[in-house]
């Protein structure tokens, strides 16, 4: 059977704008059978990285919380810190930074929890049994919120070929110590020549893993844990990930972390993808490039393989736009995401999750 995907453009008339076709859309997608009343629903997005500016807009996410409020539910914003060091590594500078992007309780009229503490240390262990985890390590405020919202950003990406529903989920849920085990199956390694021996580290490891030898930091891969405290802790940014997964293996253990998400909401969760300023990369980066096709619409489901494969179809039925990074591929029918990104096969993760009965590719496309 297929799965139902609502869609609905970005025209919009003096009778209806497009915060009230927002409502529509959560309406007829099933919001009030998913949200009960008084519950907590944590609406997971990205609030961007510092500099980047493609993030979903935030009036669009005013208009979001406005609906589930209006439903009887009490929502709060979501989001994991990175597992880099970047502006959203810790909750106090993601806050910040979510904030300076346009996400303050002002403009929003709910509150920012970052769902993963202060360090990103505060997660909650799910057993899923699957081929690459038995177990995976989610924020726990998304893991303890009654119900889900997530409202991704639909984008190209340079790992997975594409971001949407999934990796929202799978990827952004997870704790530090769950971004490490999706992308590297080591412990994170030290650059000696950018060490500066401060100690920082090794006062910050809880499994006391590192030690400093000859005045530089050294990292014990048998006690290392893989929480990826360290690259955030370290002043110098010596201390990096290991970057040692295939993609396919990648795609597969970010799939299965989504599962480990959404195991606890069942009948309690919905899907949105927001298509539009489609960059060429991911909005952890501290820029975007301009969008390579117009901007297409927002997508609704229960159904978060569904809404992925919509919204890849959707992307590359279009014709690219003039001046952006695409120079081939750029005709109506053609495979935008596998042009920016020729190595990466972007269909492993749908694969995947239809495979462990996560949702299906196969959609109806609702047009609102």
């Amino acid at each position: 059977m297929k799965s139902k995907v609502y869609f609905i453009d970005f025209r919009a008339t003096y009778k209806e704008n497009m915060p009230q076709k927002i409502t529509r859309l959560l309406k007829t997608a099933g919001i009030s059978k998913i949200i009960k009343k008084r519950d907590l629903v944590a609406v997971k997005l990205h609030f961007g990285e510092s500099g980047n500016t493609a993030f979903i807009r935030p009036v669009y996410i005013r208009k979001i919380v406005e609906t589930l409020k209006g439903i009887g539910g009490i929502p709060f914003l979501t989001d994991c810190n990175t597992l880099y060091a970047g502006t959203r590594s810790d909750s106090p500078n993601h806050h910040a930074t979510a904030i300076s992007n346009g996400f303050a309780y002002s403009v929003i009229d709910a509150p920012v929890i970052i769902a993963d503490g202060l360090r990103g240390q505060s997660e909650t262990c799910v057993t899923i049994d699957q081929k690459n985890f038995n177990k995976v390590y989610i924020g726990s405020e998304i893991i303890h919120a009654d119900s889900l919202l997530s409202a991704a950003h639909f984008k190209c990406h340079e790992l997975s070929g594409f971001g949407g529903t999934i990796k929202n989920l799978g990827m952004g849920c997870a704790s530090r110590r769950g971004k490490l085990a999706q992308h590297s199956t080591v412990a994170p390694k030290v650059k000696r020549k950018k060490c500066a021996g401060c100690g920082d580290c090794t006062a910050h490891c809880s499994q006391k893993a590192i030690s400093l030898v000859k005045e530089k930091a050294f990292i014990h891969p048998k006690k290392c844990m893989g929480c990826g405290e360290c690259i955030v802790i370290c002043p110098n940014k010596a201390i990096q990930i290991q970057w040692n997964q295939d993609i396919p293996v990648f795609m597969e253990n970010m799939v299965e972390y989504t599962m480990g998400v959404l195991k606890n909401k069942k009948g309690r969760a919905l899907f949105l993808n927001f298509i539009t300023d489609v960059s060429p990369a991911c909005d952890c980066i501290s820029h975007n490039d301009a969008p390579i096709v117009r901007d297409i619409g927002i997508v609704a489901s229960k159904d978060p393989v569904a809404i992925d494969q919509a919204s890849v179809d959707l992307v590359n039925k279009e014709q690219a736009l003039e001046g952006s990074c695409l120079k081939t591929n750029a005709k109506p029918g053609q495979d935008k995401f596998r042009e920016i990104y020729p190595n990466v096969n972007w269909e492993i993760q749908l694969d995947y999750a239809e495979k462990i009965k996560l949702g299906s590719r196969a959609y109806e496309l609702v047009l609102l």
